[in-house]
């Protein structure tokens, strides 16, 4: 997500602490910014270019002769990779008629089995699976190194299927037609060379595509930008033009609802991450759903639910940011605008996602950053009012988190949740809301000995007084004697929630060791709804900084651990967060990896896919570098400051945020003389950093092995 130099950076670190602030350890020190301009490490952004890859290799090779070529690194490889391989994981499924399929990775089958059952068979230990698709054997017919990114199935039938597949792992994808009954790809069926392509069933013999049409056709964001109709059996720079998006457009796509008797058809235009326009397509006409560009639409059936990111004053009433709406789809569309409020947040609840059944929503809700589901039922006519019924739902066990992993709404009430905590292996429940209660079918095993451990949660201060909670997973009878080896994880944007899950991994490489392990729920997330993710956007992204600070800050002040020992890890956006703590908060860790990152925040946008996150972070080509460079960490490294011990990972073929990043910012820090600082790029697994689970092992123990190293 090393060499024979001396771990030394520690000490200096610790003895280097800005005098100013050793009385108050979670302020920054004063940065010295270089000059925007001056970046001798453009070359690197060649990501395939010899003197580029050459500096790879060197720098892959110093990482793991240091911490790579150990006894301790590949038992701690081989403990993560008996997690991932193992058989008796859940085989997670999603139904497709009257068949559940499963896409599968183990030791016999690295690159994985596209797979299907019945529910008869799923129940039992060791269900009995019919194979479509096995992505090892393709590869060798082919002499390909294809990785497996989804499949998209024509309703009803399931049988014909729009398979994604990507040559290294990244975005990019080529997408084939395969079909089910035979379990081959369709002879001169549709077919989409690699791209970051977008393709939906309209009917057996259409398609909606958008790809790269050629020069032009892409965003600046590097997806597509124009959405056409393809017919099968026609050249696809024959297709009809259905709608073309400005360069400028985040995205462009369209797409086909298929619930029986409620067909439509909608284009869907992104502006950027947090507004889009949605409209109907009726014949060759495109009508405009009239909702807040910033509120999230989907329609089921005859019902239109919208979720508001900020306040929306509409027939009549005013509803607050982060509440659930619902309307008959009909209606709002022939200009009525009575809504039902379903969901309104408070100052500790907020909605997470919702789901439809057949007759019923389930609301899955976070109170403190705990799981709560609700679920509710909508009138059968407009003659029957406009209020929608409780049906009671359990709540999750305690420091848990309950999700709805799928339903079948076109056809039946069935539901399916993962119920999961730090120390609690997963469990699949399956049950059928009015008839059946959830019931456990699958049961994941235990990876390490829960027994021994405490979870907890806890709440810090940050800089503007906001109250910051964190969970930390704790060895029983911790002493606070500031001794202990402690793992500070960390993401704060893009309204992602840090939930409670349990991972092997982490208990394996991490805890059964004797570490603490502590997720930071800060600000840019989506912890308590829109509110929580918009105090932390653009000239307000250092809130962010400053929670997780704080959350380390706490750590210290309670003596759960003291810089020396406190680590911390985090990956993309976690990653600039990371990139942040290096260099504005170097005195409150000891070690800090960072992993697929956004570093250099002044070239982002000119970098992959990073026009689209403006939205997020602001636009470096405008008076925003203003903000901007406060929190850009390769302009904000200097030459004369004291880093604790940092490992960037990264991915050759990631093309979302991609390697460059990570590798300038490695050899700018090695190039000012810092000594305790180790790349490792990988060159396969996209923005996952792992085509298969044992490259996911190796990127994985790197880290925590490194980790680990720095914090005793």
């Amino acid at each position: 997500m090393k060499s024979v130099w001396p771990i030394l950076a520690l000490g200096v670190t610790l003895a280097g602490m800005n005098d100013a602030h050793a009385d108050d350890p979670t302020q920054p020190p004063t940065a010295s910014t270089v000059a925007a301009g001056d970046d001798p490490f453009l070359w690197l952004e060649d990501i395939h270019d010899s003197r580029s890859m050459a500096w790879v290799a060197k720098e892959n090779a110093r990482t793991a002769e240091r911490f790579a070529d150990t006894p301790q690194f590949a038992r701690t490889r081989d403990d993560i990779l008996q997690v991932l391989d193992s058989d008796a994981r859940i085989p997670y499924v999603n139904r497709m008629g009257d068949q559940l399929y499963n896409f599968w990775r183990d030791q016999a089958h690295p690159r994985g089995l596209w797979r299907r059952t019945t529910l008869a068979e799923y129940r039992k230990a060791e269900p009995a699976w019919e194979v479509l698709l096995d992505i090892d054997a393709l590869n060798k017919a082919e002499n390909r190194r294809w990785v497996f990114k989804g499949a998209q199935c024509l309703k009803p039938a399931y049988e014909r299927c729009l398979i994604s597949l990507s040559p290294d792992g990244g975005d990019a994808v080529a997408v084939r037609e395969f079909s089910i009954p035979r379990k081959a790809f369709v002879e001169d069926g549709f077919v989409l060379p690699v791209a970051k392509s977008q393709a939906d069933w309209i009917d057996e013999d259409t398609l909606y595509v958008g790809t790269d049409f050629g020069p032009g056709s892409m965003t600046e964001s590097s997806y597509p930008r124009i959405v056409k109709e393809w017919k099968r059996g026609t050249p696809l720079d024959a297709a009809k033009t259905v709608y073309e998006g400005k360069p400028s457009d985040l995205a462009v796509s369209a797409s086909r609802q298929r619930s029986p008797g409620f067909e439509r058809d909608f284009v869907s235009v992104a502006k950027d991450f947090y507004h889009s326009e949605l409209y109907q397509r009726v014949g060759d006409r495109l009508v405009r759903v009239e909702v807040p560009t910033d509120a999230s639409a989907d329609t089921q059936r005859e019902w239109l639910l919208v979720h508001t990111r900020s306040p929306w004053a509409t027939g009549g009433a005013t509803y607050p940011a982060g509440a659930l709406l619902a309307t008959r789809f009909e209606e709002f569309m022939a200009g009525k605008r009575h809504f039902v409020l379903l969901f309104r947040p408070d100052a500790h609840t907020s909605l997470e996602s919702h789901a439809w059944t057949r007759h019923h929503l389930i609301l899955n809700l976070m109170d403190d950053v705990k799981s709560r589901l609700q679920v509710l039922t909508p009138p059968p006519t407009p003659a029957a009012g406009g209020a929608w019924t409780p049906l009671a739902m359990p709540d999750a066990p305690a420091m848990s988190t309950i999700q709805v992993v799928d339903t079948d709404p076109d056809h039946s009430d069935e539901y399916w949740l993962d119920v999961t905590g730090f120390l609690t292996p997963s469990s699949l429940e399956r049950g059928v809301l009015g008839s059946e209660p959830a019931a456990t079918i699958k049961q994941a095993p235990a990876f390490f000995d829960a027994s021994k451990f405490t979870v907890g949660q806890h709440f810090a201060r940050s800089a503007d007084g906001t109250r910051v909670p964190y969970f930390e997973i704790a060895p029983r009878g911790l002493k606070p004697d500031a001794s202990n080896p402690t793992l500070l994880y960390g993401y704060g944007g893009f309204e992602v929630s840090l939930q409670p899950n349990y991972s092997g991994s982490i208990g394996r490489a991490w805890l059964a060791r004797g570490g603490v392990y502590v997720v930071a729920n800060i600000r840019g997330g989506g912890e308590y709804g829109p509110s929580w993710h918009q105090a932390a956007l653009k000239a307000n992204r250092p809130r962010a900084y400053e929670d997780f600070a704080a959350v380390a800050g706490d750590l210290i002040r309670r003596g759960v651990t003291s810089a020396r020992h406190l680590g911390a890890e985090g990956g993309s956006n976690g990653g600039l967060l990371m990139g942040n703590m290096l260099t504005n908060y170097p005195q409150l860790f000891g070690a800090i990896a960072c992993e697929v990152p956004l570093l250099d925040m002044k070239r982002y946008t000119h970098l992959s896919a990073g026009a689209s996150w403006m939205a997020e972070y602001g636009n470096p080509d405008s008076a925003d570098w203003n903000f901007i460079k406060t929190f850009s960490p390769y302009q904000n490294v200097s030459k004369g400051a004291h880093y604790p011990p940092v490992l960037f990972y990264t991915a050759t073929s990631d093309d979302r945020v991609g390697p460059v990043q990570a590798r300038k910012m490695a050899a700018r820090m090695l190039a000012q003389g810092h000594p305790q600082v180790w790349f490792y790029e990988n060159t396969e697994g996209g923005h996952g950093a792992g085509a298969d689970n044992q490259q996911s092992a190796h990127m994985h123990a790197l880290a925590y092995e490194f980790l680990w190293q720095q914090l005793q």
